[in-house]
């Protein structure tokens, strides 16, 4: 977990996007304005669609401002985890604003190039875009800033909007200044660019704040980080079944197994899951939940069997994983009961994954019958 998942203080955190939010709605409020008045009075549709985008921008600001209000209020009853979850309900609704925006631009921009009107041009029109710009780049890297500093999805959404903001206006005056100099009626094609730009943001927006509402993976640095940590450890032998789940910035759980000797004393390893968790808690802010899973090691017999339950999973595939291995029975007949992790990408099914499995290591263990259980899972 790095540092921008850690918890920021949850005062600091709302009244950061408190400010990002008034700010925003203030300078959007101002180009709004400008805009529209100046592409009515001049006829320049691409203008007049740039300022309502900088209307809808307004009320993403109110969306991100209450999103930030609501989601730094403190766990209840109905919502135990807390309200973190917030953030990323608000990106999504500005992403979902955003695309709407689009959409209704490009129409008008179709319609425009189909029915084309002489605008008429002034120094205001060149200087309006060119501020716009200017204060698009302050609010981009204002709020890009926030949003490293907190790990917030909806800041990160707002700045990524501000850029996108800055590339359509430049498209915007790029054209007037054409079809000033040319007599090349470019409006509407500026229009269409305007709509495109918005609607790459918004689209960008969407997929990765679903994706977070989905539950999406942790990041393999993370869980690589994490498993280096407990394996840190005296007395753990391995470590799998890692699950990261986040419930908005700064809010993560994670359950892990993990691997000990089973001659450990029960009150040793109560001892060692919550040394674990502690420390995971101390350094990543991540409330961890260890489950314990005692296994034999320096047993020949045992070690032999693991070892070549693990060369047939190798010999099928570099990247399944052995775990949870247990031997059960005697000398004349015996059951090996293990767990076989299996990257999502792996193009065999998990009945042929055991399948083959059972068959090879029959051919090296005769006596040996087995009991897998197949998981899908990152596997590095």
């Amino acid at each position: 977990m790095s540092a921008t998942l850690r918890s920021a203080n949850g005062n600091a955190r709302v009244r950061a996007g408190v400010a990002s939010g008034v700010l925003g709605i203030a300078c959007h409020v101002v180009l709004a304005a400008a805009k529209i008045a100046v592409g009515a009075l001049s006829g320049v549709l691409s203008l007049l669609a740039d300022g309502v985008n900088n209307l809808t921008d307004c009320g993403s600001n109110a969306v991100s401002l209450i999103g930030f209000k609501v989601s730094g209020k403190p766990a209840d009853r109905e919502h135990p985890f807390g309200h973190r979850r917030a953030e990323s309900v608000s990106a999504l609704i500005v992403a979902v604003i955003v695309l709407a925006v689009a959409a209704e631009l490009a129409v008008q921009s179709v319609q425009r190039i189909l029915a084309p009107e002489e605008s008429v041009f002034t120094l205001v029109l060149i200087l309006v875009p060119a501020a716009s710009i200017a204060v698009k780049l302050f609010l981009f890297l204002f709020n890009f800033t926030l949003a490293r500093r907190l790990g917030s999805d909806v800041l990160k959404a707002t700045a990524l909007d501000s850029l996108t903001d800055c590339a359509a206006t430049g498209a915007v005056l790029v054209c007037l200044l054409v079809s000033h100099y040319t007599g090349v009626e470019l409006d509407g094609y500026a229009g269409i660019v305007v709509a495109a730009f918005i609607a790459f943001a918004g689209g960008s927006v969407l997929k990765e704040t679903v994706s977070k509402l989905l539950g999406n993976a942790p990041e393999a640095d993370t869980v690589r980080a994490l498993k280096e940590r407990i394996l840190a450890f005296a007395g753990v032998r391995g470590v799998h079944d890692l699950t990261v789940h986040s419930y908005g910035a700064g809010k993560l759980y994670a359950t892990v197994h993990v691997e000990v000797d089973a001659n450990m004393p029960i009150m040793d390893a109560h001892d060692l899951a919550d040394a674990i968790e502690k420390a995971e808690e101390a350094a990543t802010g991540a409330l961890l939940t260890v489950h314990i899973d005692p296994l034999v090691y320096g047993d020949e017999r045992v070690d032999r069997l693991r070892k070549t339950a693990e060369e047939a999973a190798a010999e099928i595939d570099a990247r399944l994983r052995v775990h949870d291995f247990r031997v059960v029975g005697g000398q004349a007949h015996t059951n090996l009961i293990f767990d076989v992790a299996a990257p999502f990408d792996c193009k065999l099914g998990d009945a042929e994954i055991a399948e083959r499995l059972r068959t090879l290591i029959r051919t090296r263990e005769p006596n040996a019958d087995t009991v897998i259980t197949l998981e899908r899972q990152n596997v590095e």
